[in-house]
């Protein structure tokens, strides 16, 4: 793949933290090949700026656990089914970058040998090496943990300089721009002010991993034109958590 000759990027390895609604169709439910598509093709316009490229992706398109356990489900068992729900997402991206011709590689926390390695973390990080995206499906492997800890959690294993939170949203407010116009947006934040104000960034859990390991956030809208190329080459974009 050739390189684009441009800005020197900010930073080398990122982490990018997908919704699974990111590959949704109609109503934000199933998976969409076309808009896979367009999520390929603004990943590669990063990797073309030789920087590695690491992606969990969520499963909200497909399964989400807090309606199985409304009607009476055990957690543990409908967190096992979004992991597995995970991976159904990364195969679709897998498809949709390997078809723009960016060699991609799935690994996963839950083995499923037929369709994806399971995670190493060294045999993670020389995928990395070796310029292959990779995708890591499957959370952390455990249930009682969301797909933003275990973003932050691989963030930490592969030595990420940035997770970057892809949102439909250009960055963190203090309460929901669609319900309220004046509503402020945040340039940057602590840890600890993400937290204490509750801004629902991401869970708790995954800030703290985050702030105990000195791995910063940026959230962005993944959807306006460029914002991802732009960020990772350093201009100031959506809100920055550090």
């Amino acid at each position: 793949m050739g390189q684009r000759v441009s800005k020197i990027p900010k930073y080398h390895r990122i982490l990018l933290k997908l919704g699974g609604e990111a590959l949704a169709g109609e109503g934000d439910f199933g998976i969409n090949p076309h808009e896979a598509a367009k999520i390929a093709d603004i990943v590669k316009s990063v990797r073309l700026h030789g920087i590695e490229v690491a992606i969990v992706i969520g499963a909200g398109n497909l399964w989400r656990g807090q309606i199985g356990m409304e009607a009476g489900m055990e957690r543990a068992t409908a967190d096992y089914m979004g992991m597995i729900a995970t991976v159904m997402n990364a195969l679709a991206l897998q498809d949709a970058l390997e078809r723009q011709g960016v060699v991609t590689r799935i690994q996963t926390a839950i083995e499923m040998r037929a369709v994806a390695e399971p995670y190493i973390r060294l045999r993670a990080i020389r995928h990395l090496e070796k310029g292959r995206v990779l995708i890591l499906g499957g959370g952390t492997g455990n249930p009682y943990f969301t797909t933003d800890s275990a973003a932050a959690l691989r963030g930490m294993e592969i030595d990420a300089d940035v997770l970057i939170k892809a949102t439909k949203v250009d960055g963190v407010y203090d309460a929901d721009p669609k319900v309220e116009p004046a509503a402020k947006r945040y340039d940057r934040l602590t840890f600890m002010e993400a937290i204490s104000k509750r801004l629902g960034v991401m869970d708790a859990t995954a800030i703290t991993l985050c702030m105990d390991n000195h791995l910063p956030i940026m959230v962005l809208n993944l959807w306006e034109e460029g914002a991802l190329e732009r960020a990772v080459l350093g201009e100031e974009v959506g809100t920055i958590i550090t």
